[in-house]
């Protein structure tokens, strides 16, 4: 998710080519926020990072906010090396700043990081975020149902929610749709945002079919713009 053109939640590998798809430059993102360290999260950091040093931010003007556990610092690092050998430790070391604490500031929207239920070695976190005008979002990353999000979705005005595995089986680190379809009607006043899903609704599907949800849980797909507002969520 992108918030404002530039406040990014997490980095996938893809990342350079949605950006570029959506005519954003990668020197426009001024935070990065982590919500575990899962490749398909994290794996784009590198290519972000050579993009601003050589492409979009040649001249070394913007700084790059990595929001994380402390625990991540050294993963990140050793996934740039990894990545591109004796390149991107100067660009890391001049323009990233290393935020770890659990509640902060991030462009306009202040946020609190709190735990979510997904699998443990990748220290799993989900971002509660409020914009100036009181809008509060809920991310939750990547996570099955826990106390820790039912507690917050109370408070707040649209919850992205992933779904990356079908009804079937148990599977307690993520959202199911028997899952989804049970939170959201319990809240029936608030948006949910669906990602990550297992199924695709776009022509070239292939495997499952999009399952049906309650009318207030939205599948979003990927290039979607949406206008968040606590007056409603539209869809641009």
């Amino acid at each position: 998710m992108l918030l404002d053109d530039r406040i990014l939640i997490d980095a996938p590998p893809t990342i350079l080519h949605q950006l570029q798809t959506n005519n954003i430059s990668s020197s426009q993102i001024t935070d990065l926020l982590i919500t575990h360290w899962h490749g398909d999260h994290v794996f784009g950091l590198p290519f972000l990072l050579l993009d601003r040093r050589f492409i979009s931010d040649r001249e070394g003007v913007s700084r790059l906010r990595i929001h994380l556990h402390s625990n991540g610092i050294e993963r990140m690092k050793k996934i740039c090396e990894l990545a591109f050998p004796n390149t991107l430790e100067q660009v890391i070391e001049e323009r990233v700043e290393w935020i770890v604490n659990d509640s902060g500031h991030a462009n306009g929207w202040d946020y609190e990081r709190f735990p979510v239920k997904h699998t443990p070695e990748t220290d799993p976190h989900g971002y509660l975020l409020r914009d100036s005008n009181g809008f509060v979002l809920l991310h939750t990353g990547d996570s099955g149902p826990c106390e820790t999000i039912e507690q917050r979705i109370p408070n707040s005005h649209a919850i992205l929610l992933e779904m990356g595995v079908p009804d079937g089986d148990e599977f307690p680190y993520h959202h199911r749709p028997e899952d989804i379809i049970r939170t959201a009607s319990k809240e029936s006043q608030k948006t949910f945002l669906i990602t990550h899903s297992y199924a695709s609704g776009k022509e070239e599907k292939v495997g499952f079919s999009m399952p049906s949800l309650p009318s207030n849980a939205i599948q979003i797909e990927d290039g979607q713009l949406y206008n968040l507002d606590i007056s409603g969520i539209q869809i641009e």
